[in-house]
């Protein structure tokens, strides 16, 4: 048995899903054609959100998991009370942006929309649940991509501008913990997924995935403005892939590569929590040739407008060499890395480091000295269920268990600021970065498959039950032994 000393007094513990992997119902309601729905499973999701292939409707030859997903849309007071009794503080989600304005550029929001979140928000205090929403988790109205190109328009600043006015003032007293922009630096990695960007032939990738960021930054920062007027009781996060880069080897260059690898992620929090550009990220703009359109304004939006914490998803750390080793490559959320070889890694090539999540927490808040919340964390594995939906997940449990004592020892033992902690995909969803259902995070199983067939029933893995004793004792209980009722 794991005996920890307990979690801060009003820790918040959950759960994370996004509207795109989770809700379904994308076309009911009144809601628009958004760039998450027209990616398929398959060989062609990976070109596709990488920008490298436009594919901007629905086809026969592919199969579009997001249209239905787990259809949280219908279930999604089923789902709540699930979350309920495993005794949920908060419950991280996503609003999909063309549900409250279906093409993305009216002047008037899709009132359908705005109930369906308003009663979803209800339903979590209803339970006692603290909802934590991400304004923009990978959606972009596919009217804004056909009509503007994305995010490489400056316009897409007022288009969300116009949004979060509406959600700030909408939801205020039922939502006060917000995220601007969900894992805003996989813009870099899945442009078509995080903003809406497809490429020309020819074109500067990199001019334009920075320039698109910049309007992202801006907007964030508009946001944090907004929030705070509507609702000085609101706090505005920003949100990073994150995972700390070591070094293969002690060989200078190596260490140096290291360093500019974490640089390439905290760029974007640099600017959000800071307020300016950092130097050396304007040094290498400059040396790779890209030149960033800025307002006269924005400086001074991104200097008055730094958020009020610093939320993360963490997975797995990462290798850096100077030197390419193709033969070593292995995966971790959308980010190829070295292997390393004193970790294990997951049946999708995620390697398991607990320790790196206190290395990363660590090095984040010595960084920002703002406070931490951990929003994405979890095992993706292939689950097997018994007649019931049961599934025995001790694999799941003592990943999280030692990500959670981790986190533990960043706060009592490093004196890390840490608001929460939610697990990433606390019901089973369809996975952001290969579209299968297969490649399960869940404490809850749902009987679907990468193709969509199923019931779509829900059930309760061993996981749920532990989660919820960990939850009970403040995080005091990481025992892995868990009676199941």
């Amino acid at each position: 048995m794991i005996e920890t000393k307990g979690f801060p007094k009003g820790f918040l513990w959950g759960g994370a899903t996004a509207a795109n992997q989770c809700e379904g119902g994308y076309d009911e309601g009144g809601r628009g054609l958004a760039n998450v729905d027209v990616v398929p499973i398959g060989e062609d999701r990976y070109p596709i959100i990488t920008g490298k292939q436009k594919h901007i409707e629905f086809d026969e030859d592919h199969f579009y998991p997001a249209k239905e997903a787990i259809d949280m849309y219908h279930r999604y007071k089923e789902d709540i009370a699930l979350f309920g009794e495993m005794g949920f503080k908060t419950y991280r989600l996503s609003i999909a942006w063309s549900r409250i304005f279906p093409k993305g550029d009216e002047k008037e929001p899709n009132e359908e929309g705005l109930k369906f979140y308003e009663n979803l928000f209800k339903e979590c205090h209803k339970h006692n649940i603290e909802p934590l929403v991400t304004i923009t988790h990978f959606d972009v109205p596919m009217h804004l991509i056909e009509e503007y190109g994305g995010w490489r328009n400056r316009k897409m600043v007022d288009f969300y501008e116009n949004l979060v006015t509406v959600l700030f003032n909408r939801y205020k007293g039922l939502v006060k913990y917000w995220l601007t922009f969900n894992e805003i630096n996989v813009i870099l990695h899945a442009p078509f997924m995080g903003a809406g960007l497809y490429f020309k032939e020819g074109e500067n990738e990199m001019q334009v995935k920075y320039q698109a960021a910049h309007h992202e930054l801006v907007a964030s920062a508009i946001a944090t403005r907004i929030a705070h007027e509507v609702d000085p009781e609101n706090k505005v996060g920003c949100m990073l892939a994150a995972g700390q880069y070591y070094p293969l080897t002690p060989k200078p260059e190596d260490v140096f590569e290291a360093m500019q690898k974490d640089r390439e992620n905290y760029f974007f929090i640099d600017v959000q929590s800071r307020g300016e550009y950092p130097a050396y990220a304007l040094k290498e703009l400059e040396r790779e040739g890209v030149e960033i359109k800025m307002e006269p304004e924005d400086a001074e939006i991104l200097k008055a407008n730094t958020v009020d914490f610093i939320s993360f998803s963490y997975y797995a750390s990462r290798i850096a060499s100077a030197e390419p080793v193709k033969e070593d490559a292995t995966d971790g959320n959308l980010m190829g890395t070295v292997k390393n070889p004193y970790l294990e890694a997951s049946e999708w090539g995620w390697q398991i480091d607990p320790l790196g999540m206190r290395i990363t927490m660590n090095a984040m808040y010595d960084r920002y000295q703002k406070p931490l919340f951990i929003v994405e964390n979890g095992l993706g594995a292939v689950d097997t269920p018994d007649e019931n939906g049961y599934v025995e997940d001790d694999y799941r449990i003592k990943y999280l268990a030692e990500h959670i004592e981790a986190m533990r020892d960043a706060i009592n033992k490093d004196g890390v600021e840490v608001w929460g902690y939610t697990t990433w995909g606390c019901i089973d969803l369809v996975s952001a970065s290969t579209g299968e259902m297969k490649k399960r995070y869940g404490f809850i199983y749902v009987d679907r498959d990468n193709y969509g067939k199923g019931t779509l029933e829900r059930s309760k893995k061993k996981s749920f039950y532990w989660y919820k004793n960990v939850i009970e004792s403040n995080g005091k209980d990481l025992s892995l032994d868990v009676e199941v009722k």
